[in-house]
């Protein structure tokens, strides 16, 4: 019988974070919720029952937030089982030349600073339950395109887990990298039907998380079957 988890997800408000919550849920696991809206996690939680889920609203780019929201999870809980480092921006700006400083500036401290504050904080707890940290990179992290900022931070992702993985290892912790093609999600300003869904992606995280402790899931690469 499946042993259900604790898990912390950032980013959790809407899209691929929302959705990953219901999943998580589905599958008989706990969540904590965090992220800069207030009122979205609020809705989740009420949708997900308090008795599973539990919001602590906080911006994922400040170290201290972070830590803080670590403490109020385990706190609730008790433990902490599994980590979905999830909270990331896209750029309006394309490419070098013509790319918007401020927009970098913002980008860096969420899909950067924001993944490794989460990792330094939840670690710690981690290692008590030999437990799974899951981080979302990209497709654009795993291929070159040109002019693409917003895939080099994913490259800084994938990167990232790729590294954290080993230094997990040394204890029996697990590390995923989930590397999605374009996801119909709140990042793009116009709905994207045909490419991959929220659900997909949810779908992946539960998939790596569920697996067996001897099967290190460590990368899972998803990409649209309709191309183009």
């Amino acid at each position: 019988m499946m042993k259900s988890k604790i898990v912390l997800i950032t980013g959790a408000s809407s899209g691929i974070g929302a959705s990953t919550a219901r999943r998580l849920v589905n599958d008989g696991h706990k969540v904590a919720l965090t992220a800069r809206s207030e009122e979205k996690l609020a809705s989740l939680v009420h949708e997900l029952g308090d008795d599973v889920a539990v919001a602590f609203p906080a911006d994922a780019t400040q170290y201290s937030a972070i830590q803080q929201v670590v403490e109020d999870a385990v706190a609730h809980y008790g433990r902490l089982d599994a980590t979905f480092a999830n909270a990331g921006v896209g750029l309006s700006a394309a490419g070098t030349e013509n790319g918007d400083v401020d927009e970098w500036d913002t980008m860096i401290d969420i899909n950067i600073k924001a993944l490794l504050w989460t990792a330094k904080a939840t670690l710690p707890h981690l290692k008590q339950s030999q437990g799974h940290f899951v981080l979302t990179s990209s497709a654009a992290g795993r291929m070159s395109i040109k002019g693409s900022i917003y895939g080099a931070s994913k490259w800084f992702a994938y990167g990232f887990g790729r590294n954290l993985a080993e230094e997990m290892a040394e204890w029996q912790g697990r590390c995923t990298t989930i590397c999605p093609g374009m996801v119909n999600t709140p990042f793009f300003d116009e709905p994207k039907e045909d490419k991959l869904q929220p659900e997909d992606v949810a779908e992946a995280v539960s998939y790596a998380l569920n697996a067996d402790p001897r099967n290190n899931v460590r990368e899972v690469f998803l990409m649209p079957s309709k191309m183009g």
